[in-house]
């Protein structure tokens, strides 16, 4: 049977999919774990993604195999020499150590004119404060760089040695105009004058463009056929959109590690607040978009500090409204939207009396709440209306107890998927394209997955309402308390 390859290298694992080409039935699926990482260093080996692909890789026996596709976290500062080895590790998305980087970056033109050149405003996340923070605290590793890529390019070269990226994941850079589709050369001169960027960048491939073919040396340790032909790739949210099936006027959500929502758009969006980051997307359109530091992590911390299973953990989320003030700003590794990278969380409205169902609720309320500020902003930053429903993907998606929460939160239906991964998926839409000589936007609509009602809203609006502006309080509060220290 002929089949294509999603690979999906996020932060916390690198997942597998073999999909039919025609149809996109997932035919298997591997995930292997990568190591740990913690803000506000938050950095990993390329060697360990490869290793983690060739185990998800070889979990299996692949049938025919047409063609390639790879996402990974987005922002990454991956550093090669002239002999294509990695300089040290690389700089993932949530490594915040570039704050301050990011805030003189801004500070020197401006945040409108940020806004202006790529869509959003620089924050600690974008690959161009990772470099200005290297460029700075370790000039001896700058001074050996001879290419700079984000991690999908890097696993993209390491299968068949192409140096390419595509529009949606170069648009996260902080270096890259998403509107006209270039490389912002004069906003890499802001870290180095004198470097030669234009011989360090990957080059810019159409959306159904090949990078190459499976080269021999990792075509034998991934047991794979020599000659395969390898996509340009994307970004993982970019991807994740594609394995959702979005068109214009819905939005999906993402909750995994980060927490993201997020919209394809027609049009460039440019949001002068900087909340909104104006990316492209894989497919010649744009995808607006919103990301917290904080989502599943914040459900995971809370499980264990009361010390329950998952099930149990569900349960105590159900069985706790109506709160009273009880709310949790979940700030807990820093925060990105908003920008808060040396934040912490913040629990106000405790009381003697207070129990394990309404912490654990408090916990799901305020992870969500944040999401939802995000919703808002997306709103307006796009000039879209209320949708009919959202769309759900990521860990915290399986959890009815967490989608009964959002529903109850958003007052809209909940929809999720059957499907673990969107963003394997979506790899496998843009694999199945470059076989098959589509256009990545009718197969992604061919492929569009089974939605599943995750939840209705259960309470009435004005317990949303109430519950969102205490939030909305106690968030402002923790926003003015950091910002002053």
């Amino acid at each position: 049977m002929a089949s294509v390859i999603g690979i999906d290298c996020s932060t916390q694992s690198c997942t597998v999919e073999v999909r039919d080409s025609d149809d996109g039935t997932l035919l298997s699926s591997s995930s292997v774990p990568l190591p740990q990482t913690y803000p506000p260093r938050s950095e990993q080996w390329p060697r360990d993604w490869w290793n983690a692909l060739s185990s998800a890789v070889r979990a299996y026996d692949i049938a025919d195999v047409q063609s390639i596709a790879v996402t990974g976290q987005s922002h990454g500062l991956v550093l090669l020499d002239k002999g294509d080895r990695a300089l040290r590790p690389a700089k993932l998305w949530n490594d915040t150590e570039s704050q301050v980087e990011a805030e003189e970056l801004v500070e020197r033109l401006g945040a409108e004119v940020w806004v202006e050149r790529i869509g959003s405003v620089p924050k600690a996340a974008f690959t161009i404060t990772k470099l200005a923070w290297v460029w700075k605290h370790e000039p001896e590793t700058a001074g050996k760089v001879a290419r700079v890529l984000l991690p999908h390019d890097w696993i993209t070269h390491r299968l068949c040695g192409s140096f390419v990226t595509d529009r949606g994941e170069a648009s996260t850079t902080g270096y890259f105009d998403p509107a006209q589709a270039t490389w912002c050369f004069p906003l890499l001169e802001l870290v180095d004058k004198a470097a030669p960027w234009g011989e360090f960048l990957p080059g810019v491939a159409q959306p159904e463009g090949i990078a190459g073919e499976l080269s021999g040396a990792p075509a034998g340790e991934l047991s794979l056929r020599k000659g395969i032909p390898v996509t340009v790739g994307t970004g993982d949210q970019m991807a994740g959109a594609l394995g959702l099936g979005l068109v214009p006027g819905e939005i999906g959500i993402s909750l995994g590690t980060s927490g993201t929502i997020y919209t394809v758009h027609d049009f460039p969006v440019s949001d002068k607040l900087g909340v909104v980051d104006g990316f492209a997307d894989a497919t010649g359109r744009f995808l607006p978009l919103v990301c917290t530091l904080n989502a599943a992590k914040v459900l995971d911390a809370t499980r264990r500090l009361l010390g329950v299973n998952y099930q149990d953990f569900s349960e105590l989320i159900l069985g706790s409204h109506p709160l009273g003030d009880l709310t949790l700003v979940p700030y807990l590794d820093g925060e990105r939207s908003p920008n808060l990278p040396f934040s912490s969380g913040f629990l106000v409205g405790i009381r003697s009396d207070v129990t394990q169902a309404e912490l654990a609720r408090a916990a799901a309320e305020g992870m969500l709440s944040g999401i939802l500020e995000g919703y808002d902003s997306l709103l307006r930053a796009t000039g879209l209306h209320s949708p009919k429903f959202l769309t759900v993907t990521g860990g915290a998606s399986k959890s009815k107890a967490v989608m009964q929460v959002l529903s109850d939160l958003s007052q809209l239906p909940v929809y999720v998927t059957s499907d673990n991964d969107a963003s394997a998926r979506g790899a496998c839409v843009q694999a199945a394209a470059a076989a098959k000589g589509r256009k990545i936007s009718d197969v992604c609509g061919d492929w569009r997955p089974r939605m599943v009602l995750g939840a209705e809203p259960s309470v009435p609006k004005d317990y949303s309402n109430r519950r969102r502006q205490l939030y909305r309080e106690q968030a402002r509060l923790a926003y003015e308390m950091t910002s002053r220290h």
